[in-house]
């Protein structure tokens, strides 16, 4: 069955800019990008895989390995999923002692309730909003029971924003601006249990809107 065109197009854009959008955003988090609540999240994320047992835990929407880096170097055993085999180049080229895997937010190429964590930082801001119940599903098939979900994305009301440009390339790229309250709903309808959601206001030049973040956790006992 071929990709949904979402997902096609979204590859295509970004394995067309794989290698500026990693100049230019980085192959690390970094202040340059991330602020600091982001990054005390990221923190908190890291403190509650204390308990993930040699389990592996995923960046989901890798782009170039930068969350994937971050867990690794607190010693976890890290798997990086993306849709864009350009963006899977540079993160393997980056950081090669790391596991990276195609895959879609809809299809992880990972077993049922294999991941003791997952992160989904800035990879839901292409889907559109009636595809988000399809991804909570995925993601809850995926975690071990009791496991933790951080999602980071770009708040708004559903606005779509086009662009048929990025880094000085043509493309086709479409970002969606989800309102928190839908995207928590939608994870909750699938079967997450939400446990925090923050919304910070845009504080970086690169920032034009507020930025969105939920943590959530699967039940303690497999549905």
């Amino acid at each position: 069955m071929p990709d949904p065109e979402h997902v096609s197009t979204t590859r295509a854009a970004y394995d067309d800019t794989a290698d500026v959008y990693a100049q230019w955003v980085g192959t690390e988090i970094s202040s340059a990008i991330e602020g600091p609540i982001d990054r005390a999240l990221l923190g908190a994320f890291v403190e509650l895989m204390a308990h993930a047992d040699g389990r592996p835990v995923a960046d989901v929407g890798c782009g170039p390995g930068r969350v994937a880096a971050l867990l690794a170097a607190q010693g976890l055993d890290v798997i990086g999923v993306d849709a864009s085999p350009g963006m899977l180049a540079v993160a393997r080229r980056t950081h090669p002692g790391i596991r990276f895997e195609l895959g879609l937010l809809t299809d992880l190429p990972v077993p049922d309730g294999s991941l003791a964590g997952a992160v989904c930082w800035y990879s839901i801001i292409h889907t559109p909003a009636e595809h988000l119940g399809t991804v909570g599903a995925e993601l809850l098939r995926a975690l071990a029971p009791g496991a933790h979900l951080l999602v980071a994305f770009q708040a708004g009301n559903g606005e779509q924003v086009h662009r048929s440009e990025v880094h000085g390339r043509p493309v086709s790229l479409t970002s969606y601006r989800h309102a928190p309250d839908e995207v928590a709903g939608c994870l909750a309808g699938a079967g997450l249990q939400v446990l925090a959601r923050a919304v910070r206001e845009a504080e970086s030049a690169h920032e034009s809107t507020p930025q969105a973040f939920i943590l959530a956790r699967s039940p303690t006992v497999p549905a």
